[in-house]
Parts: C-alpha cells; structure tokens; sequence
C-alpha cells in the first residue's frame, strides 16, 4: 500500500484521562508546574514530597482540578523511603502510569573548591536518586509490560556551564542512564526519556535572574531572545507521557530556546 492510501489511523492524542503520574520534587517550581499541567490533562497524580506538609495547598489545586491527589514523603536519599512511597502510590491507585524524576539539585562550586561532601550530595540526589526511582517503578512498569519515565536533567548534560562541574556531570550521567534504559526496558513497554531544559524562573533561580548582569549573559546565549517558564517544560512532560509521543523512547529533549545551536 502506498504512503498516499495507508491508513494512518486516529490523529494523535495528548491527554492522559484515566493515568497515574507520580511526580518527585512537587511542591515548588518546576515540579509544581508538572502536577498542574498533568491534573489538568486528566491525570491523577502522587505528589512527592520532601516533608508531607510542604505542598503549599498544591494537593487542593489539584482536587479542585476535578482530579485525585496523594501526597508521598519521598526523600530521594533515602532508599526506603522511596520504597516505602512507590509502593503506596500502587497502593492507593492500583498502578503508576508515568513518572517523573524532577527532584534534583544544582550547586555552584568550581572545581577547585568541590568537596567530598558536595560531590556525594549533588551525585546521590540527581543520578543515584534518579537511578533507584526509576528501578523501583521500572519493576512495576516491565511486569504490566508498559509506562512511560520523564527524567528532568539540563542542558547542562551537554553544554559547560562554568562554575558548575559536577552538576554538569551529575547531568551527563542522567541523559546517559535515559538511554540505558530507554534500550533495556523499551521492548517491553516502557519508554524512558529526558528533558533537558535551560534557565527557568523560578524562585530558586529569581534572585540570580535579576542581576541584569547575569540575566543579558544568559540571554545571549538564547536565540528566542527570552529565559525559559516552568510551563515551557511542564508542556513537554506532558507530551512525552501522551499517547502522541508513543515512538519516542530514548530521547534527551533540549527545552533551551536554541542555546544548543551555538
């Protein structure tokens, strides 16, 4: 059959009625924004959380939203108690359908200054936390035979950025475990993918951004002409964990307004 006459099927869907997303990192910024925007393309969600009371009435946005919320104490250091929270997400609702690494860390060291205890830290949290979140639904998701992984890393993973070398590599690390797993688990069903986004606003990087001095230097390095918003990437999550994102497996999405181009 010809390209002209096959049959392509329905046109491609991106809402995710009926789905459960379990989000690292909820409670503030970026990871807030992902919650949001899944509620709101009809997803349940398990919010986690560093402290169970530190969503800042996010669980009530949600439910407001029409959709179901289970806040989690998920501490990504503590392997236990990312056992602990998985399994009570599976728990409550019967399954996870899509997870997403967000929770991480970003210190500003330079090489010379690094110490071992910033090195541990900054590689527990954004690769080894990483790694087990996505080994403990992994297991779940390979026995349904499907689900969908969204890991959060940076441009970072691919571009330098100075004054930062072990978020850098901790990042390098992340968009390579993608594609590790993105190969071993896509056969049966799970898709593994990474989003790697630039500068955001965020309250966490605002005091930064308004230094106009800091703010045109990383302007300059964006094409678009504009620092990135966490609805910018809450979008793209949104759209890998659809159905209309059903052969993209193994990828590391540059969300960067085009940083990487130059």
């Amino acid at each position: 059959m010809s390209a002209a006459t096959h049959d392509f099927g329905s046109p491609p869907r991106f809402d995710l009625d009926g789905k459960v997303v379990l989000v690292t990192g909820a409670a503030r910024g970026l990871g807030r924004a992902i919650a949001l925007a899944f509620a709101a393309a009809g997803a349940d969600t398990a919010l986690g959380l560093r402290r169970i009371d530190s969503d800042d009435g996010l669980a009530k946005q949600i439910e407001a939203a029409g959709r179901k919320v289970l806040p989690l104490e998920l501490d990504r250091l503590d392997l236990g108690q990312i056992r602990t929270a998985v399994a009570n997400a599976e728990d409550h609702f019967g399954r996870i359908d899509v997870l997403v690494n967000n929770a991480g860390l970003g210190p500003e060291i330079v090489a010379l200054d690094v110490t071992e205890p910033n090195f541990d830290l900054t590689m527990n949290v954004n690769v080894k936390g990483t790694f087990f979140m996505c080994q403990t639904v992994g297991r779940s998701m390979v026995a349904r035979g499907g689900g969908r992984i969204v890991n959060i890393s940076s441009q970072a993973g691919s571009n330098v950025l100075p004054g930062e070398p072990i978020y850098c590599v901790s990042k390098a690390a992340v968009d390579h475990l993608t594609r590790c797993l993105a190969l071993e688990w896509g056969p049966k069903g799970v898709h593994v993918n990474a989003i790697a986004p630039t500068f955001l606003w965020t309250d966490a990087t605002a005091p930064s951004l308004a230094d106009d001095g800091f703010r045109n230097c990383v302007l300059s390095h964006i094409p678009i002409g504009r620092i990135g918003t966490v609805n910018d990437v809450a979008g793209v999550v949104v759209f890998l964990a659809s159905p209309a994102a059903s052969l993209v497996n193994g990828a590391v999405m540059l969300v960067d307004g085009g940083w990487s181009t130059r």
